[in-house]
């Protein structure tokens, strides 16, 4: 099985996103996080940014021992020189180059010719290459570059000593088969150099961004960059969490896998929203609150006979403490039965009923049923069933 490394930038590309900007402890705290989940490289900031940035970067440089740590730098001597002194004392330090290539950018953004762009790159690659042992090159828009000009950019980057070449989809504009595509071209024109990894980088502008970066794969990309919970500019990055998880239940599709540990997935999950102060949506997959929530009675029967009916992974395997059966208006007996005798109280069928009619009134008034709702009810069903009039009736019948 070939093993896809997860680059995570949830320190850089995360934090740019407006509400989601770390101090240096901040980043520090998380970056211990992320080499316990097991990422291989973590990209620590961009030092030219500021000089809080660069020590922010120098920091987590000094303590990380397990992964790589990058630095990100525009393919100028300012911010390569910048880069360079964030990442002096890492244990496996990474230079992280980039230029855009789409003529827009080139032309509206950059004011360089092609050729201007391509000296530019193979200079500063070939500057760092020799600072640092392990360069990576970024083509900026790359997925709105006219393609053979990609190629050109990215034999330049490994000629000058990149051994990582990132494809970008900046602004979220691809689609799977496009992206795909593109790896696939690039691949061809790098036979020369066949031990260049390739790597993805994508935003979720289209809301594609976990799909272009599966198609990556498929394609040949063998690292993914990525952040946790998906923060990022915009509408963010591909979501770390969600490509791990779909390539570890997917894994005799893909035939690849990654070095990150699942139990630790949530947990990390939950420290991003901690220090940031911004929560996941409830229906964001794998760390959502409802991600491993169940409220229709079809889909609660089913899992409390077996959870693969209706869960493709366990919540546990990525940390989650458990499943929740929610009461609702839509759910079924077999739960309710499920909950109060968790609660401990095994029911008869006829209590049963009468609890089922009055959690489902409930329901309607207040969309959800508590514990405290159902204690209640429990309550009130079993005074009812002992009381004089109730006990009259028995008799009566009797």
């Amino acid at each position: 099985m070939d093993t896809v490394h997860i680059f995570d930038t949830t320190l850089r590309d995360g934090e740019q996103s407006p509400g989601f900007s770390m101090n240096r402890e901040e980043k520090l705290l998380l970056a211990r996080q992320l080499e316990q989940l097991g990422v291989d490289t973590i990209e620590a900031g961009f030092p030219i940014a500021s000089p809080g940035d660069l020590e922010a970067v120098r920091a987590v440089a000094s303590e990380i021992k397990e992964c790589r740590v990058a630095a990100l730098a525009r393919a100028r001597q300012e911010d390569v020189d910048a880069a360079l002194r964030g990442i002096e004392a890492a244990a496996k330090p990474r230079l992280h180059v980039f230029l855009a290539t789409s003529d827009l950018h080139l032309k509206h953004k950059l004011r360089l010719s092609r050729s201007e762009a391509l000296e530019q790159i193979a200079r500063m690659v070939r500057f760092g290459a020799a600072h640092c042992e392990e360069v990576e090159f970024s083509a900026e828009d790359a997925s709105r570059s006219d393609i053979d000009y990609l190629c050109q950019v990215a034999s330049a980057a490994a000629e000058a000593g990149a051994t990582i070449i990132n494809l970008p989809d900046t602004v979220g504009y691809s689609t799977p088969e496009e992206y795909a595509e593109i790896f696939r071209r690039v691949r061809a024109c790098l036979s020369d150099y066949p031990d260049v990894m390739l790597s993805a980088h994508c935003h979720n502008d289209l809301g594609l961004a976990v799909a272009n970066s599966l198609a990556a794969i498929g394609a040949g990309a063998r690292q993914i960059e990525c952040t946790i919970n998906g923060i990022g500019e915009r509408a963010g990055n591909a979501s770390l969490e969600e490509i791990v998880v779909a390539l570890h239940v997917r894994q005799a599709l893909y035939g690849a896998g990654t070095n990150v540990s699942l139990e630790k997935i949530y947990s990390t999950s939950r420290l991003l929203t901690s220090i940031t102060g911004v929560s996941v949506p409830p229906n964001k997959a794998i760390v959502g609150a409802n991600a491993f929530a169940h409220e229709a009675g079809i889909h609660q029967d089913g899992i409390l006979k077996n959870p693969l009916t209706y869960e493709i992974i366990v919540p546990e395997k990525v940390g989650v403490p458990a499943r929740r059966l929610v009461l609702g208006k839509h759910s079924g007996r077999n739960a309710l039965r499920a909950r109060l005798e968790e609660l401990g109280y095994e029911t008869t069928d006829a209590e049963l009923a009468e609890c089922y009619g009055m959690a489902i009134a409930r329901a309607d008034a207040a969309k959800q049923v508590s514990d405290r709702d159902l204690l209640t009810i429990i309550h009130h069903v079993r005074r009812g069933a002992l009381s004089p009039s109730r006990e009259s009736s028995a008799a009566t019948a009797s």
